[in-house]
């Protein structure tokens, strides 16, 4: 996988693979490849997994149920000197693994295993390995929101086993996801008419309702609904006995414009006092689109009919504000009004697309008056004068689809506040898997929101593009590493701006 550059040879390989795993093993291989460790975390930091180095043995004979169970007992070792107990269980299997395992474990356990089996791409090894259309294998892992039950299904079951993920009360699906459009002239070129909505600088929620069941889900399908107590008994009002929405919720002034989104997500991060967090920041919803209603799946109906049905249920005060035209100057001045009303910029959506669960297609985009991409923070480099003691550079990287891991764009310290620096100095040296002189690499899993002014050619990086004048604007918590904009989307951006230098507004 780490050796070829061919996405093709890439599936081959991984589809070969897949086919040769145990039914029973299925499920841990693809999360294996993919980089992840169905646990989660397990408590193994960089210290430990560098400290303990027994020798290998000579030949494999190491499972991957062993593996899989071993991760199981490690995750949940806790209390006094739960350290030294990790450290002796990881050595423990380490000293069963040779060399090669060893390398692949460590990796593993660190998330430092890039050898380019993203999710993308192992779609389309499962849907080769059980010889299945990879639309439909596509379809039921944006609707399960995790591959590894698919992979399994798809493998042992077939069709039929893709069956089972439907859309379903109370089983998140991946959100819907925006391209980035230069102008409103762009968007009409791609859709004519089109909905524009206010972009919230809030945190995405997906909400599903049974009569007086309600739950709450984040953009990651985490389920925060204790944490959001008012979006709740707001939905629990709403008429409609089942549905499932997506929108956002925010935090607003008593004039009603916009917090910033650091407060907005202080609600999410609170798991003990949330009542009086509640009463001292509350939040709203603002929904935008209707995925289910009373057994209807809406999911497949187009935008303009999932808008009516969200109108014909949700009142206007817990909806986006929506304007829907084929004029320019009505979308712009709309434009001019959501961003002197202190939000984000306008999202356009298509009156006719699906809900791409997961997806980034051509049906929704979002305008912003100025550059910014969600990057991976790979590496931090200690900082001097009043930034000593503290990690500070940072070293970003966009995501690679094609290959796998993340193309590094370039540094920035910029935007970075005293608080900030403290707060991720901290949070870096828990996930560091390795140093280099006075940088510290880390696991790529922080996302960050940075604002540039343009992309230029540059030599020094390995995508040859870095970013210009790039500058922290927040720390996206609510984001995954897989979410991150990848370099498709940086390349777009340079070729844009080399055919029209003064459109540079996206």
């Amino acid at each position: 996988m780490s050796e070829t550059r061919s996405r093709r040879a890439k599936i081959a390989a991984l589809a070969a693979c897949l086919r040769q795993a145990r039914p029973d093993e299925r499920a841990v291989v693809v999360a294996y490849l993919a980089g992840t460790l169905p646990q989660g975390r397990i408590g193994l930091g960089w210290r430990i997994v560098q400290d303990v180095r027994p020798a290998p043995v000579p030949a494999p004979a190491l499972t991957v149920a062993e593996v899989h169970e071993t991760a199981g007992e490690l995750a949940a070792i806790a209390g006094a000197g739960s350290s030294a107990r990790r450290a002796h269980a990881f050595g423990a299997l380490l000293a069963r693994a040779t060399a090669e395992e060893q390398s692949f474990l460590r990796r593993l356990v660190l998330g430092e295993l890039r050898q380019g089996a993203l999710e993308g791409i192992m779609v389309e090894a499962v849907a080769q390995a059980a010889d299945l259309p990879v639309d439909e294998v596509r379809r039921a892992h944006m609707l399960a929101g995790e591959l590894a039950a698919v992979a399994s299904a798809a493998l042992s079951q077939g069709r039929t086993g893709l069956a089972a993920f439907g859309l379903t009360l109370f089983r998140p699906v991946l959100p819907m996801l925006a391209r980035p459009a230069a102008s409103v002239g762009e968007v009409f070129g791609h859709l004519g008419q089109a909905a524009f909505e206010r972009k919230l600088d809030g945190a995405r929620v997906q909400v599903h309702k049974d009569g007086d069941e309600v739950r709450v889900y984040t953009r990651q399908l985490n389920d925060v609904t204790a944490a959001v107590p008012e979006l709740v008994t707001a939905v629990r009002a709403l008429p409609a006995r089942c549905l499932i929405l997506d929108g956002e919720a925010i935090a607003l002034r008593p004039d009603g414009s916009p917090l910033p989104f650091q407060v907005t997500m202080k609600r999410f991060g609170r798991k003990r006092d949330v009542a009086s967090l509640q009463a001292e920041l509350p939040l709203t919803g603002q929904f935008f689109d209707a995925l289910y209603a009373d057994g209807q799946a809406l999911i497949d109906r187009p935008g303009r009919e999932r808008m009516a049905a969200l109108d014909a249920m949700v009142p206007p005060d817990l909806r986006v504000p929506r304007c829907i035209t084929d004029e320019r100057a009505a979308a712009e001045d709309f434009y001019d009004r959501s961003l002197a009303a202190g939000h984000e910029g306008l999202m356009a959506k298509s009156l006719d697309a699906a809900y791409d669960a997961g997806g980034r297609g051509l049906g929704w985009f979002k305008l912003k008056p100025a550059h910014t991409l969600d990057l991976v923070v790979l590496a931090a480099e200690w900082g001097a004068g009043r930034r000593q003691g503290r990690l500070s550079n940072l070293h970003l990287g966009a995501r690679d689809p094609t290959r796998g891991g993340f193309v590094m764009l370039g540094k920035t310290f910029k935007g970075l506040t005293d608080e900030l620096l403290a707060w991720q100095t901290e949070r870096f040296l828990a996930i560091e898997i390795g140093r280099d002189g006075h940088v510290v690499h880390v696991r790529p899993e922080m996302v960050v929101e940075v604002a540039f002014s343009d992309v230029q050619a540059s030599p020094h990086y390995p995508g040859g593009m870095a970013l210009r004048f790039a500058r922290v604007k927040r720390y996206r918590p609510d984001k995954r590493a897989e979410d991150a904009d990848t370099i498709d989307t940086v390349r777009a951006i340079h070729l844009r701006g080399l055919a029209s230098p003064g459109a540079q507004g996206a």
